[in-house]
């Protein structure tokens, strides 16, 4: 019979903090078929380590095959040795317990993908993500500026402002004039086109993303505003620019955006640790601790770091004790390695206040996908908490409290939704 936790756990809504889900009309027009959606996620990079080979990969998500069965096929061997893993585990629930398939034969394909079908119809996305996974609401990043209301559900899809591309160093002068008018002439220009980018967009937008982590170390230094004019014009003349420089630019237009967070009231969410895909992950410059230049200097600017940091945990762990302004965020470390992450939650809990965590986002661009990761990550949640209340450290009340602030409270309490939700409505 299940605990009460366990039924807590099961039944309270979960805010998801992280997901790059694709509009509406992609999901209607131009969704997945159901390898596709099977496998289309992070598992492929698990397969390829398994030995699985680009032939059978491509494949495998071939829309243009209808026999399910042989497209499977090329990864089978690979994904049964995968299986394991969170990646792994998330498609087998996405099997399973989303779709109901017995197992992965050609006629268990098939019965899923008429489901698949009947999902992926106006209105199916906000279905499955608000009756299924249970979420009170899911929060975006498209890789874009414009947070504008989405029509399929206003106070259901919101979008963070992506400032990416800015710590990157990478500056689009045309772009900047499209959106806001403002030519970018020199320093005070790009800081006035950055004004405006928020002016626009700041006030729909529930957060400020940054996935720079992929391209970049992710140490911060504060940069002077000649250092930075001197780059600016030789970027602005057509000269390529080297890392040095990119780091630069990129660190001063990256406090531009921190300053316009404090200002706008915007929480800014930083990708730390582990890469998606395959053979490109220097671990170096990875780690959340770099930032402490920057968290020290922006003390007003609440800095949500992302996936745990994995495979640097435990310094993160540190980071939200040490620092008032950071919080740790569970997205995408559920299916990354669930059973650290299991650990880093009871860690967790016994070494910082218990209001700097936030449980869930499933960081995938499908639906379906993210129903999925929303049950691996209340599974690995309540493992967690049960553990700690059979261990005698926390009664069970206790663990309900905690599961309703790691799962929502301290979300809504971090995340301005109010705000937010009335100039969505406003626009």
């Amino acid at each position: 019979m299940p605990t009460d936790l366990a039924q807590h756990i099961a039944n309270t809504r979960l805010v998801d903090t992280h997901e790059h889900l694709r509009k509406e009309r992609d999901w209607v027009a131009d969704g997945p078929d159901i390898l596709q959606d099977l496998f289309g996620n992070y598992v492929p990079a698990d397969l390829i380590t398994a030995g699985a080979t680009g032939d059978a990969l491509q494949k495998l998500t071939d829309a243009s095959d209808p026999d399910f069965g042989a497209r499977y096929e090329g990864i089978r061997a690979a994904f049964e040795t995968a299986r394991f893993t969170g990646y792994g585990e998330a498609v087998r629930i996405l099997a399973h317990e989303v779709y109901g398939m017995a197992d992965f034969s050609g006629d268990e394909l098939q019965k899923a993908q008429k489901k698949l079908e009947a999902w992926r119809q106006p209105g199916g996305r906000h279905e499955l993500l608000s009756t299924m996974a249970k979420l009170d609401h899911v929060q975006t990043d498209d890789f874009c500026w414009p947070c504008v209301p989405d029509e399929s559900g206003v106070d259901f899809f919101l979008y963070d402002l992506s400032w990416a591309g800015f710590c990157n160093g990478q500056i689009d002068p045309k772009a900047i004039e499209d959106e806001t008018g403002v030519a970018v002439k020199d320093l005070a220009s790009l800081r006035t086109g950055m004004e405006a980018i928020f002016a626009r967009y700041g006030p729909g937008a529930i957060a400020v993303k940054a996935q720079h982590a992929y391209n970049r170390t992710l140490r911060w230094e504060e940069r002077s505003d000649a250092d930075a004019e001197s780059v600016l014009a030789r970027s602005l003349q057509g000269e390529e620019l080297d890392e040095r420089s990119r780091l630069l630019l990129g660190d001063w237009c990256w406090a531009r955006g921190v300053e316009l967070c404090i200002e706008y009231n915007l929480p800014f969410k930083i990708h730390t640790g582990y890469y998606a895909g395959n053979d490109r992950m220097p671990v170096d410059r990875i780690k959340s601790g770099h930032l402490c230049a920057l968290l020290a200097k922006y003390l007003d600017c609440r800095f949500v770091l992302m996936h745990i940091a994995y495979p640097y945990s435990g310094e993160l762990v540190s980071l939200a004790k040490h620092y008032r302004n950071v919080y740790a965020d569970l997205c995408w470390a559920w299916s990354i390695d669930p059973y650290s992450s299991c650990d880093f939650v009871r860690r967790f809990i016994h070494a910082a206040p218990a209001n700097k965590l936030f449980a869930f986002g499933g960081d995938t661009g499908w639906p379906t996908s993210a129903t999925a990761y929303a049950i691996q990550s209340r599974r690995w949640l309540e493992r967690a908490l049960q553990g700690e209340v059979d261990d005698g450290l926390l009664s069970e009340a206790e663990a309900i409290e905690l599961a309703t602030r790691f799962m929502r409270g301290n979300q809504q309490d971090c995340f301005d939704l109010t705000a937010t939700r009335q100039a969505l409505h406003a626009s």
